[in-house]
């Protein structure tokens, strides 16, 4: 879903999250929601029932019931009860919107387990390492091979280096359904953040941080937002030197590169 989309339908969305945090949380429901997802994503006429405004809130959160019931977990049939009692903007962004539910529940998860930090960072590494490999990128973005094919590609990578959580939404980004791989992963850092009230910071270094200087950096940037930061380092010899930080589109930029272009357009 897109910021702008994000915006428009927020407090529908706040309303959903609220119906998902209050259901008991368990393995099985990340899947059961993915699973949701796709079979609307991929049924327009079923897509058009469960959003179609014009019919009574209770027919189509009847038609959820009847459709899941029995087959899904009552947590989940919950969660879309709620969504189909919604009027979204499009009919694709209540897909989006059960399918973002299915991301925070596998973060909630991960979080309960201790293992948010860990599922966070292993995400950024494994989107900046496909960012930095073309051949890597090209090949889960093919679509012209099987998606299973492709989110193995990732399952493999992971393999016993990464947190359950972790590989679970990595194989579920390489679907990308509106976006890259790179713009979900992002996508699924924003909400790792919001999970705890974080802002996010992408933080581009000529060489990497020592634990000094990132406690320090930690601080200011907590400082100056206003609220705790998730900051994710990149280290990246263009800046030549200081430290460009990136905050949404906000961008605090003290790299030698960057006093180099302005000095270059004294003289142009």
């Amino acid at each position: 879903m897109s910021p702008q989309t994000d915006r428009i339908d927020e407090p529908r969305l706040n309303s959903l999250d609220q119906v998902l945090d209050a259901q008991h949380a368990h393995p099985a429901l990340v899947e059961e929601l993915f699973s949701i997802a796709d079979l609307f994503g991929s049924d327009p006429a079923l897509r058009r029932a469960v959003t179609d405004p014009g019919a009574p809130v209770e027919a189509r959160q009847q038609l959820v019931s009847r459709l899941l019931d029995g087959k899904v977990s009552p947590e989940a049939v919950a969660v879309l009860r709620q969504a189909a009692g919604l009027r979204w903007r499009t009919a694709g962004t209540f897909v989006s919107s059960v399918e973002r539910q299915a991301i925070r529940s596998a973060l909630a998860q991960a979080q309960a387990a201790g293992q948010l930090d860990q599922v966070e960072d292993e995400l950024f590494r494994l989107e900046r390492t496909v960012a930095g490999t073309p051949e890597l990128r090209d090949a889960l973005s093919d679509n012209r091979q099987p998606l299973a094919a492709r989110q193995d590609i990732v399952a493999r990578l992971l393999d016993g280096k990464a947190a359950p959580a972790t590989v679970v939404l990595a194989r579920r980004a390489v679907v990308a359904r509106e976006r890259t791989f790179a713009d979900t992963v992002d996508g699924y850092l924003a909400l790792a953040a919001a999970q705890r009230s974080r802002a996010v910071a992408t933080v581009r270094v000529a060489v990497p941080l020592t634990a000094e200087q990132t406690a320090r950096l930690q601080n200011a940037l907590n400082k100056q937002l206003g609220r705790p930061v998730s900051m994710h380092v990149v280290v990246d010899p263009a800046v030549l030197g200081g430290v460009r930080v990136e905050v949404g589109d906000e961008v605090i930029d003290g790299t030698v590169a960057s006093r180099l272009d302005e000095a270059r357009k004294l003289f142009s």
